[in-house]
């Protein structure tokens, strides 16, 4: 379990997606990062509490009207390793910058078809960094013979990613110089939702957070969940686009975010946390 959330925006995003990353603390305290992007990468990583992980030397540097930020509770790979916090990045194609909540099953038969066959090495032991290099290596094979990037060329890649992995995942990941995509597994296990509001440019800014409660706290206005199997993409000029990628998509999210690891002032594929407990209790008093 961990907690995701990216903006892009009108004005520089490091304080609000610091702001996001506090009200998403329950889902993660082992580690915390940020990345941003304003012609190339800055990112800051490491162990600890949200609050004790960013200064105001870190912040400083986080420059940047788009980005990412990550929670860590470690589920899979080395739980005491700074290395397997959160943002990953690769430089190619473009630079990718990627933060993901859940867990893959095929992970390990994923990380050697990776290598053997894609030449494609990996450095940690985290089933985010395999995740990471199948949408990589999706872009590279889509965009190999010169084809322009667009967002239907990310959403392929994400249809060739849910080809290639199984398990849970909810992920953000900002494309340098293209944009931020979003993507939620073919069963929606893993909760992801975005909401928008006005910028000081009178232009839609749009903020994708693990729940709701993130939205709320920074006065932005829940657009939706989205769907299983679904990604969003954001381009520069804060255009949305969306396709559902996959095959077979079926609702069937992870009881324990109505149980426990939610906010109880968070709504998850329009369903009320608090109110789920509520029910909960009154069927267990019978």
């Amino acid at each position: 379990m961990c907690g995701i959330v990216a903006m892009v925006g009108s004005e520089p995003v490091n304080q609000r997606l610091y702001d996001a990353l506090l009200l998403l603390q329950h889902r993660g305290q082992d580690a915390a990062g940020i990345g941003t992007f304003d012609g190339r990468f800055h990112i800051h990583k490491a162990m600890g509490l949200v609050r004790d992980v960013f200064r105001t030397r870190n912040m400083r540097d986080l420059t940047g009207r788009i980005g990412i930020g990550h929670v860590r509770y470690p589920t899979q790979g080395c739980a005491g390793s700074s290395e397997e916090s959160q943002p990953f990045y690769v430089n190619a194609p473009y630079g990718i910058l990627f933060a993901h909540n859940g867990n893959l099953t095929n992970a390990a038969e994923v990380h050697r078809e990776l290598y053997d066959k894609d030449r494609r090495h990996l450095n940690t032991t985290s089933d985010s960094e395999v995740l990471l290099n199948v949408l990589a290596d999706e872009i590279s094979r889509l965009t190999a013979d010169g084809c322009t990037f667009t967002p239907e060329v990310a959403f392929q890649a994400v249809r060739g990613l849910h080809r290639r992995v199984r398990g849970s995942y909810a992920a953000v990941a900002v494309i340098a110089g293209k944009g931020v995509l979003a993507f939620r597994d073919p069963c929606a296990i893993r909760p992801l939702c975005f909401g928008s509001r006005t910028g000081s440019d009178g232009a839609k800014e749009y903020l994708i957070a693990s729940e709701s409660a993130a939205l709320d706290g920074l006065e932005f206005s829940l657009e939706r969940d989205l769907a299983p199997g679904e990604a969003i993409f954001i381009d520069g000029e804060r255009r949305l686009f969306s396709a559902r990628c996959a095959e077979h998509p079926i609702l069937s999210p992870c009881a324990f975010e109505y149980v426990y690891f939610a906010r109880p002032d968070s709504v998850i594929d329009g369903i009320s946390v608090y109110g789920a407990r509520l029910k909960l209790g009154e069927y267990l008093a019978r």
